[in-house]
């Protein structure tokens, strides 16, 4: 079946083509046959079976806790990466799965001058990935220019393995939200419909972003961008716009409904038709006129039973449910009839797909405004969000979820960070972000560079300290310091303020581990005595420890200092413990003691961690199975 596409050559001299018109027919049938087998309707680009692969390939890196850069970090739910964002979902991936409830992204448009992930599609897939990294692994990133004959192909296979893994992240009833204005919004319709599903779309909303717009263009005035919206898969998705009025009334009839007649009991209908006697006949206007028998009202209420013929919406039994569940019927001075539902202040709107400030939505002018104020200076970023924004999003998903989850891994300036921590604090809620931002240099002569921000995500974590204490200072309740200090003690307030700065590094244990021994030399047999890194501290090892068994990044941690009898002081890392089977208690000092290891037996936690090189024979790590054996046999002991 090799030649089932093969197409023979035509030779119109031919004696055998008669009728050139059939065999041209002919032809024509031929090449749509071959067509049909062998083309579909798809997004295809160059490079997209090396960014597919690239989703799935696995890294060795870790995230190292910075606590230089951290607040209250011991205690906050939020979480600020640094590093290349594949990597940081890539280690995200199996801690977080299926625990996201909401992502919001504001990626690079594409205009041209905007930093994409780079690609050399001249070579395999393996040089590809070798070349378009640095001698630690970290990818290079080039700016994306219009000359570039894969303009678009670079900037989908930029996309297209982030935003895979980012589906694997969302809950079930989660949903991302994408910023994109008209350079990519038509491929990233396409690749989303893709990597979510095309019946998954749940909008592409409208924001306007300016107020008036740039007179420099002689064509239009560009004045909205888009937003993207898709569910994970779940059709409970529920999205909240706003209160419905809750004086609102509704009419209770419409001249397209049939004609049906309804009793109303005495002095259930309010009414605003002067006191006297009506008569029975037609009262209205039109096909909306209603046939009344003879009624009497006294001080506004319908004294006596109001029977009406006329195009209502309710039946009886309707008509009865309501009355009885508390609903007001209202009766004109045109004869027309009006309810006050019993449940109105309950009722509310979904979000229109129109942003603006009829929603309290602001502008790019806004956001410009916003930083200013932040920073006390004007340029420290380029187009940023505006928070009302952000925090909209944010609230159309979570105002029935207030602990929700939020992700963001092309943070900028951090506008989602301070949008979720102004959520909260007007509503109560107890959302956790996580912010994902790669340590790009600011540009050398930049507003930011003489701010003395060197790089981005210097930027955004400055932007939440600050933002933070805004919120702090303005909420009356709030009588305690914002920060207790970079490790911080727990705090009595409710409100996150914190965040936990991680770094996305190379694996904390040490290279050589992973030679050969044909690639061994004596020298790394000396430098791997020890298979943990020099410069790795205790929490480099909990954090790593953490990612490797796939547990969350953001719970509690306590750290506690034991001195025994013998004069010995050592250090447990308390995590997410809060009694038997649960949590992790760790220690790594470099020589345990047997107190130590029957303290934490006793605590019976869900796992514990110790460092290899902590126990100087193999008969010490028996010695640790058997204590947990008869004291804590559920415990699972891990040691690195």
């Amino acid at each position: 079946m090799a030649n089932e596409n093969i197409i023979e050559k035509l030779d119109i001299e031919a004696p055998v083509l008669a009728n050139a018109k059939e065999a041209i027919q002919e032809l024509k049938e031929l090449i749509e046959q071959a067509e049909q087998r062998t083309e579909r309707y798809d997004l295809s680009w160059v490079g997209k079976a090396r960014a597919y692969a690239e989703a799935g390939m696995p890294i060795n890196k870790t995230l190292r806790p910075d606590l230089d850069e951290s607040v209250n970090f011991n205690e906050t739910e939020n979480l600020f990466i640094t590093g290349d964002n594949l990597d940081a979902l890539k280690l995200l991936q199996e801690s977080y799965l299926g625990q996201v409830d909401m992502i919001y992204i504001d990626p690079p448009y594409n205009t041209g001058k905007d930093f994409v992930y780079h690609d050399n599609f001249s070579k395999t897939m393996s040089d590809t990935i070798e070349d378009s990294k640095d001698a630690e692994g970290n990818r290079q990133y080039t700016v994306n220019s219009r000359d570039n004959g894969r303009y678009h192909s670079d900037w989908l296979s930029m996309m297209y393995p982030r935003l895979r893994i980012a589906r694997n992240l969302l809950s079930d009833t989660g949903v991302i939200f994408i910023s994109i204005d008209d350079n990519e919004q038509a491929n990233l319709k396409l690749l989303c419909d893709e990597v979510f599903g095309e019946g998954n779309f749940v909008a592409e909303f409208v924001w306007v972003k300016k107020k008036k717009g740039s007179h420099l263009s002689k064509t239009i005035r560009s004045m909205t961008e888009y937003i993207l919206c898709y569910t994970k898969c779940d059709d409970r998705l529920e999205l909240y716009g706003e209160d419905a009025y809750s004086d609102k009334q509704q009419p209770l009839a419409k001249r397209t409904n049939a004609h049906k007649e309804l009793k109303f009991k005495p002095y259930t209908v309010k009414t605003t038709l002067p006191n006297g006697i009506y008569k029975m006949g037609l009262y209205g206007e039109g096909t909306s006129s209603i046939d009344f028998k003879e009624f009497e009202v006294q001080e506004s209420i319908v004294i006596t039973e109001l029977i009406a013929k006329g195009p209502f919406v309710w039946t009886q039994a309707k008509l009865d449910e309501e009355v009885i569940n508390g609903t007001i019927v209202n009766l004109s001075s045109r004869f027309g009839f009006n309810v006050l539902r019993s449940d109105q202040t309950e009722k509310i709107k979904r979000p229109s797909t129109l942003i603006d400030a009829k929603v309290n939505v602001g502008t790019n002018e806004d956001a410009y405004e916003e930083i200013k104020k932040i920073f006390g200076c004007e340029g420290i970023m380029d187009y940023p969000k505006p928070v009302s924004l952000i925090k909209y999003l944010v609230n159309t998903i979570t105002y029935f979820n207030k602990d929700a989850i939020i992700l963001d891994f092309f943070a900028g300036s951090a506008t989602t960070a301070h949008a979720v921590m102004k959520l909260n604090a007007e509503d109560g809620g107890n959302r956790k972000w996580i912010l994902v931002q790669l340590d790009e240099e600011t540009a050398e002569n930049s507003e930011a560079r003489k701010a003395g921000f060197q790089t981005i995500d210097a930027i955004a974590r400055e932007r939440i300290r600050r933002a933070a204490k805004s919120l702090c200072l303005s909420d009356e309740s709030q009588n305690l310091p914002l920060f207790d200090g970079i490790a911080g003690q727990a705090r009595n307030d409710t409100k996150d303020y914190g965040f936990r700065a991680l770094k996305i590094n190379t694996t904390n244990i040490n290279a050589g581990i992973f030679k050969s021994p044909v690639d061994t030399t004596q020298g790394d047999l000396f430098s791997t005595v020890d298979n943990i890194k020099k410069e790795r501290t205790p929490l480099d090892l909990l954090f790593g420890t953490l990612t490797a068994m796939t547990l969350e990044l953001n719970k509690q941690l306590r750290i506690r200092n034991y001195e025994f009898r013998d004069g010995t002081v050592q250090t447990l890392y308390v995590y997410d413990y809060f009694g038997e089977l649960s949590g992790i208690v760790a220690c790594f000092d470099e020589k345990i003691s047997e107190e130590t290891i029957r303290e934490i037996a006793r605590m019976k936690p869900l796992a514990t961690v110790f460092r290899d090189s902590s126990f100087a024979a193999a008969s010490d790590k028996v010695n640790l199975a058997e204590h947990f054996r008869t004291t804590s046999p559920d415990t699972k002991i891990k040691v690195i």
